[in-house]
């Protein structure tokens, strides 16, 4: 599968540098708004096409699927761009700036008949089918509530400090302790609450959600991007909990018992990044003419951009480049 990286930034290096450990798939060409840094990150990654425009290479029917990194501000923009060139597209979370976004890429991927998938990493890995089969084991019984957090010093960056490039630490960080409370408990959740430090810009600098169930259990999220924080989600039982260290790609799991022993510890497989999963899923769903992941069902990902809409219309965060 011959990939097109859309965009030339931090994480497109991490997509290259990932692609270029696999066998089934390949960096063909990136593209930047400037020929010359395009041309270099070719050459850092023996990349055999570069191009200085978004739409030569989604007009490359050599491309196979496109990655789209750019910020969030501008997914809308640029899978609209690569489904009217008929390319299959992997777009990096969070999905869109909204709903409406969301629901309208979808229908026109849906129309052509083209893959589109959420690059939210943590669906795809692993790890999520093993921290689901402990959870049903009832090692630690039967489960109430749980606790996730995802927090960095990255509040000086221009992507996360300017609304009108979508920023804040909810579409950023925030996706990630949300989706880890929707793959354990499910997408049915019942009630919402939110609280949030806002900067001057109108963008969130740390919130806490709490999201419960019709059952009575809860899930108590944080996101931050002024502060460091343990990216842990735990998982309370009425036997004991499980520890997962590093919510955002999962680094180690283990159980407790009530009198906080360790029960077990699960083994979690070695990687390239995490970053091949998404890719593969994309692979074998584009093989099997699947206009959707079933690792992130498409309904999924406008799901949760309806969340993210409630909570900041709870929060009162709207971002300039809805205008």
């Amino acid at each position: 599968m011959r990939i097109g990286i859309l965009g030339a930034g931090g994480i497109a290096h991490k997509m290259a540098e990932t692609v270029g450990g696999m066998e089934e798939a390949e960096v063909y060409a990136v593209a930047s708004r400037s020929l010359e840094k395009a041309e270099d990150f070719a050459k850092q990654y023996q990349i055999p096409k570069a191009y200085g425009s978004y739409r030569e290479m989604a007009a490359d029917p050599s491309v196979d699927l496109v990655y789209v990194a750019t910020p969030h501000s501008h997914h809308y923009e640029h899978v609209k761009l690569c489904l009217e060139h008929g390319r299959h597209v992997l777009c990096e979370k969070a999905f869109m700036i909204n709903s409406s976004q969301a629901k309208e890429a979808v229908r026109m991927a849906r129309e052509k008949k083209l893959l589109l998938a959420e690059a939210i990493w943590t669906r795809y890995m692993p790890s999520r089918t093993i921290i689901r089969e402990a959870v049903e084991s009832g090692i630690i019984g039967g489960v109430t509530s749980l606790t996730a957090n995802l927090g960095y010093v990255i509040k000086h960056k221009e992507r996360l400090a300017k609304s009108e490039l979508g920023g804040g630490a909810l579409l950023d960080l925030g996706v990630y302790p949300i989706n880890f409370a929707l793959m354990v408990f499910g997408e049915d959740y019942r009630d919402v609450s939110a609280q949030a430090v806002l900067s001057d810009q109108g963008v969130d600098l740390q919130n806490s959600i709490t999201l419960g169930w019709a059952d009575g259990r809860m899930a108590v999220l944080h996101s931050n991007m002024q502060a460091l924080t343990d990216r842990r989600g735990i998982i309370h039982g009425d036997k004991g909990y499980l520890v997962v260290e590093n919510i955002n790609n999962c680094e180690a799991l283990s159980a407790y018992d009530l009198d906080r022993k360790l029960l077990r510890r699960y083994g979690i497989p070695k990687q390239i990044s995490g970053y091949e999963y998404e890719v593969e899923a994309c692979r074998r769903a584009i093989e099997n003419g699947a206009v959707e992941c079933e690792e992130m069902p498409l309904a999924h990902s406008v799901a949760v951009m309806e969340l993210l809409d409630r909570i900041r219309e709870i929060l009162g965060i709207h971002y300039d480049c809805e205008d």
